[in-house]
């Protein structure tokens, strides 16, 4: 045993303060020098600049503290289910973890996933119930809460009897009891050295290590970063990579990195229990196992949970592309896909029967959401369908996959609320009457869940909170409506006016103002009635021989609705796309023509009739 290395994660429900928690041990395991200017910046570990805007982690991270004379590898796992490839990966480069939980909201449908993944791998657990500075805290009901969850996934004894710490990341402390005076994190540091014990590695063996994450320098290329199992390794040993597709090649390492902080500083020596990068493959996948020989027995890789979207990513074919992007084929995003699927490896994609088009899987519609995010901040610009389960067969059965779901509601909008659910096939299972709320819990096809969260905040002016995690394949239940208006579609192309808006707008809601950009097919407003409804935005003021007082001028327009990409892509119906580029995100409809589409929807009419018992 290493007894000079610790290596935890960090698992909890998103914006529990996970990120927030890792900053802190950094700062007071003296990551950081005293004048350095890192003071005002919050979360350092979110380097993406999407985790900043959205306050959650979407990639693994490692970072590195001293102390006591002990090196502590620290993991900052993702805490959404839909990034759960990250977290199932990473739980295997650790032997404890750090269960974040909110002293006010308790356990929620995450903390439940990551949870049940660090029972499984048998890690030993410290729980931290965080953010007890609050008004609303009530830690003491919390940590009951938190007992009856390790109980309902079956931890073993010494799991059930885990140390509790309380703490406030956000004000830098962590005490044992809530009475103790509260003065840095001390408490915590002293935990994990007595509680998590050091790695389970053989220095005297053959070096032996499992690929768990992935790196990139532009001067040594692909880093393999994992735990070393067994054994050691330094720069100029000739090692083998065992590929999960039992290829097996040798390369000579060419750089050996640990980490240091946040960053990765070059190392003499990996030794065995501590995680390290190792350089020198070019040809690496997450999952392979680097050993000294060719005929060794590769490392066992956990298999992760299938996924259960799928979507269409597709080359932008319409009026406006190539007008932001600098990456318009389909060649650029092959590319790129395949560039995701390296270091991602709860997604993958596969070439359709257009050749344009890309079918991409995922856990969640969040995953692939957060990818095409990505995408149009790179220069691409793609056309995305709109979330579909991924069907099973067994036997004469077609089987799709069911979610657990926790919705929190103020009390006097309950009814309201399972009306909705009951439309989306949910199974309700227990409603918990609080004090000014309602928990409801229910079992709901996946389907069901693509718009609810929308529709939730909606219809409680926000106050609605949702929580949910897949829990199994069960019977096809039909057909869910899970919209039930139309949308207004342009007829024409061109830019759309304020006296062609203001007529329309009587009609249903703009997604469109003036001055915008408009093509025939594109999708400029939602119509009540659930039927698609053809409209000329373009259209200017008549003109005549009396003097006109100005184009527009006394006008008054609604202001428009304007999507995010993931509100955007719960919207469309299956008949249409998400134009993604740069600078812009449209809805419009797969065939922008109006007489093929209209042909089209009566080809798929007679077919399904056809084939309807």
């Amino acid at each position: 045993m290493q007894t000079q290395y610790r290596n935890i994660g960090i698992i909890a429900h998103v914006d529990h303060g996970k990120t927030t928690l890792v900053d802190q041990l950094l700062r007071a395991g003296g990551a950081f020098r005293a004048n350095q200017a890192i003071a005002q910046q919050e979360r350092i570990m979110d380097s993406l600049e999407l985790e900043r805007e959205k306050g959650i982690t979407i990639r693994a991270k490692n970072a590195s503290i001293h102390w006591n004379n002990v090196t502590i590898n620290i993991v900052d796992t993702p805490g959404h289910a839909d990034f759960g490839g990250e977290v199932e990966r990473i739980l295997g480069m650790v032997d404890g973890v750090l269960l974040l939980v909110d002293a006010v909201d308790g356990p929620q449908a995450q903390t439940r996933f990551v949870l049940r993944k660090a029972i499984q791998h048998n890690l030993k657990i410290i729980v931290v119930i965080n953010k007890i500075d609050r008004a609303q805290a009530r830690p003491r009901e919390v940590h009951d809460k938190v007992l009856e969850l390790l109980l309902e996934l079956e931890a073993n004894e010494e799991q059930f009897n885990a140390p509790f710490l309380y703490a406030s990341a956000r004000d830098g402390y962590a005490v044992r009891n809530l009475t103790d005076p509260r003065d840095g994190m001390r408490p915590l540091f002293e935990t994990i050295l007595q509680h998590i014990p050091p790695p389970r590695a053989l220095p005297d063996e053959p070096f032996r290590m499992l690929v768990s994450n992935l790196d990139w320098s532009d001067y040594v290329g692909r880093i393999a970063v994992g735990k070393i199992l067994a054994g050691r390794v330094q720069i100029g040993d000739s090692i083998v990579c065992l590929h999960r597709d039992g290829r097996r090649h040798r390369a000579t390492v060419t750089k050996v990195f640990e980490f240091s902080g946040l960053k990765s500083a070059e190392s003499v020596i990996g030794e065995a229990g501590n995680i390290v990068g190792v350089a020198g493959f070019d040809d690496v996948a997450i999952g392979d196992t680097l050993c000294d020989r060719e005929d060794r027995e590769p490392v066992p890789f956990v298999e992760l949970d299938p996924p259960t979207i799928q979507m269409q990513i597709a080359v932008n074919d319409g009026p406006l592309a190539g007008r932001d992007g600098k990456f318009l084929t389909a060649r650029h995003i092959r590319e790129r896909l395949e560039k995701e699927v390296r270091t991602n490896i709860s997604l993958s994609f596969r070439d359709t029967d257009a050749p344009n088009i890309f079918l991409v899987s995922a856990r969640g519609e969040m995953q692939i959401a957060i990818l095409v995010e990505q995408m149009r901040r790179e220069g691409f610009e793609v056309l995305v369908s709109r979330p579909e389960v991924i069907l099973k067969k067994e036997a004469d059965r077609v089987l799709e996959p069911y979610e657990q779901l926790w919705v929190e509601v103020p009390s006097d909008q309950l009814g309201d609320v399972l009306e909705i659910l009951a439309k989306r096939k949910a199974r309700i299972e227990s409603i918990q009457h609080h004090a000014h709320s309602v928990g409801i819990e229910a079992v709901i096809p996946t389907r069901g869940l693509i718009g609810f969260e929308t529709e939730l905040v909606n219809l409680t002016s926000g106050r609605g909170v949702m929580s949910h995690l897949f829990k199994e394949y069960g019977p096809f239940v039909g057909e869910i409506l899970t919209r039930n208006t139309g949308t207004l579609v342009s007829m024409e192309t061109g830019v759309a006016t304020a006296w062609a808006l203001n007529n329309l707008q009587e009609r249903g809601r703009l997604f469109i103002a003036p001055g915008d950009e408009v093509y025939a097919g594109m999708i400029v407003g939602e119509n009540p009635r659930n039927e698609d409804l053809p409209v000329n935005p373009t259209k200017t003021k008549h003109l005549t021989n009396i003097r006109s007082q100005g184009e527009g001028k006394g006008i008054q327009l609604e202001p428009p609705v304007r999507f995010n990409l993931e509100r955007a892509l719960e919207y469309i119906a299956d008949d249409e796309y998400v134009e993604a580029t740069p600078r812009a995100i449209r809805l419009r409809k797969k065939i922008l023509d109006a007489t093929q589409r209209k042909r089209a929807a009566q080809r798929a009419a007679e077919t399904a009739a056809a084939t309807s018992p």
